[in-house]
């Protein structure tokens, strides 16, 4: 873990260093060694750390063409960069995602920290190297090829110290780096979870890639503790023949190798034997004589083997009461009926699962999921992203064209999550093709007939935004006739129950338990962030715990430890209660019998509590 440097210290070590030179003082005493190499590197480049770099972003059709070549690590990365948005929302950070060169492809989180991240071109386009940005946790996390985390004044250039970013690179199966993943924020907050979260975001990123593109080849899922086979903390190899062609980084660490020993090593340099049937955990052993599990596929295939596809993972859908789940059910009504629904719901509240949920259940279930993040894809892109192009639409435009989005969701079910961040000139277009049921590509393609149901999901209030004039009336007429209300996790009964639930679906290991004081503390918790940045909490936990002995509250972040641990009064469970009924009285449309059978009480009982209280 990294020693945490005070800002006086650092301001000290800038001081000796950009004005006397590196001197007889020790400056690895005040800052990290990795910092220092990187200054190092910067002055003898001859930049100056008192100037502000010179950064000429992309165009729009230059990125464009950029994020089109990375089409893949973009596809790859979004479940993570989707599951750090709530904590960049609640901290005030921003999530990045950059090629390998450091250029930011994505960049998606808190919008006033976002614009003053944008005075130092800290946004989409903009090439964050090392060599002509300075010391930053991107360009040196690509240059130290690790996890990096830079705080303020360790910027080497004076007008990036207003930042705190955490950094780690991505590695593609054969060891090449292809990008880097990172959160940056304001210096002035503790950031001190960060670097945990993108490491961990990392692994997940990294383990996907073995989820395609080996068929015909044995792989290999192993780990020391058997508990974590099937879960991103397993190491992967992949053997062609019997020679080694791709790895994960944990597991080369298992079986003692490097990158190297890719095209070099074969599986009897690495371990006494392989397994050789499949769907099965063997018990191994490493050369150096350590004690191993694993689970073999493709063990048994000839010359040229089809590798089985791997068990579809189940959907968790959303954790809901008995109003919402009653809301949900009308919703599949609702896109059974081709009549577009309205999810509405705080930042992490689950729209998507609801979507998903809405959509798994209804007759379009066997049909295409599109889902589009309106936030999260930069406005320069999103136009072509959506409704695609034709060849030579601009310049980087791929030969072939896109179908883009809209019509991929052909059959099945569109979902436009944050429209109320949807530029309005695209809001025009998205309402000429719910009307006339076509899309026209860009470059001036023949319109093509689309069929999709429409679901749209937001954490604002449209009809502000639409008295606001940022939001076209006729689109929110048109997108409205049926609303979902997801409520806040804070305002849920029996938040226990909700935070031992969470964690049973994200721990598959059963000996990682929580302690009651740490239930008890997580449940306490208001959750700005709601069951996203519940689902973060429990990652990072899970990642600390070890086996056999529950989670404390010592592992807790500051912020939950300074939260009132005291249950919740009777008072406020009363009102809770309340709360929910009034919510199922709503999804009722105001059927007090159906309100009062959905939520399992008599009708007595619910006519009593919400008009005679």
């Amino acid at each position: 873990m990294r020693q945490e440097v005070s800002p006086r210290a650092v301001l000290a070590a800038r001081k000796q260093f950009f004005q006397h030179g590196l001197g007889d003082r020790p400056l690895a005493a005040l800052v990290p060694e990795p910092i220092l190499r990187s200054w190092k590197r910067c002055a003898e480049r001859g930049l100056d750390s008192a100037a502000l770099p010179r950064l000429e972003p992309l165009t729009a059709h230059e990125l464009s063409a950029i994020a089109e070549r990375h089409e893949r690590l973009r596809r790859l990365c979004r479940p993570e960069i989707e599951s750090l948005y709530a904590d960049a929302m609640q901290t005030g950070c921003v999530v990045i995602l950059t090629d390998a060169e450091g250029l930011i492809l994505d960049a998606l989180g808190n919008a006033d920290f976002a614009a003053r991240a944008a005075q130092v071109a800290l946004r989409p386009g903009v090439l964050w190297g090392e060599s002509s940005t300075g010391t930053n946790a991107v360009g040196t996390a690509l240059v130290e090829g690790r996890p990096i985390a830079v705080h303020g004044g360790e910027h080497y250039y004076d007008p990036h110290g207003i930042l705190s970013c955490s950094a780690a690179p991505i590695l593609d199966p054969y060891g090449h780096t292809v990008g880097a993943l990172d959160m940056s924020g304001p210096a002035a907050v503790d950031h001190r979870h960060a670097l945990g979260l993108v490491r961990l975001a990392v692994e997940q990123i990294e383990h996907r890639f073995f989820d395609e593109d080996f068929s015909g080849r044995r792989i290999l899922r192993l780990q020391a503790d058997r508990a974590l086979l099937g879960t991103s903390r397993e190491g992967v190899l992949v053997f062609e023949d019997d020679r080694l062609v791709a790895a994960n980084r944990a597991g080369l660490g298992l079986v003692g190798a490097d990158w190297s020993a890719l095209g070099e090593k074969r599986a009897g340099d690495l371990l006494e034997r392989l397994p050789e049937t499949e769907s099965e955990t063997h018990a191994l052993r490493g050369r150096g004589g350590g004690a191993l599990y694993g689970r073999i596929e493709g063990a048994r295939a000839s010359l040229h083997p089809v590798r089985a596809p791997r068990p579809a993972r189940r959907e968790e859908g959303p954790l809901l009461g008995a109003a919402e789940r009653a809301a949900l059910a009308r919703a599949v009504r609702m896109v059974e009926a081709d009549v577009p629904v309205l999810i509405r719901g705080e930042t992490g509240t689950g729209k998507e699962l609801a979507a998903r949920e809405i959509h798994r259940l209804s007759a379009r279930g066997g049909g295409p999921f599109v889902a589009v993040n309106c936030a999260a894809i930069p406005e320069t892109l999103i136009e072509s992203e959506l409704f695609g192009y034709e060849d030579g639409a601009f310049t980087g435009a791929r030969r072939q064209g896109r179908r883009g989005l809209l019509r991929e969701a052909e059959g099945g079910v569109l979902f436009l999550d944050e429209i109320g961040d949807m530029p309005l000139a695209l809001q025009s277009r998205l309402l000429r093709v719910l009307q006339e049921r076509e899309v026209a590509p860009l470059g001036g393609g023949r319109p093509v007939k689309v069929d999709f149901a429409l679901l749209c999901a937001t954490h604002r209030d449209l009809r502000l935004l639409v008295e606001a004039g940022s939001f076209r009336q006729d689109l929110y007429f048109r997108i409205a006739h049926y609303t979902v209300e997801l409520p806040p996790l804070r305002s849920l009964p029996d938040r226990v129950e909700i935070v031992r639930a969470l964690w049973r679906r994200l721990v598959a290991d059963e000996r990682l338990t929580l302690s009651e004081g740490c239930e008890a503390r997580l449940a306490a918790y208001g959750w700005p962030g709601n069951f996203r940045q519940l689902a973060g909490a429990l990652r990072v936990l899970a990642a600390l715990a070890e086996p056999f002995r529950p989670v404390g509250e010592d592992l807790l972040p500051p912020d939950i430890l300074a939260a009132p641990a005291a249950p919740a009064s009777a008072e406020t469970l009363d009102a809770l209660t309340v709360e929910a009924m009034r919510r199922a009285l709503n999804a009722c449309g105001g059927n007090v019998s159906q309100a009062a059978r959905t939520l399992g009480i008599n009708r007595s009982t619910l006519y009593r509590r919400l008009f005679h209280a």
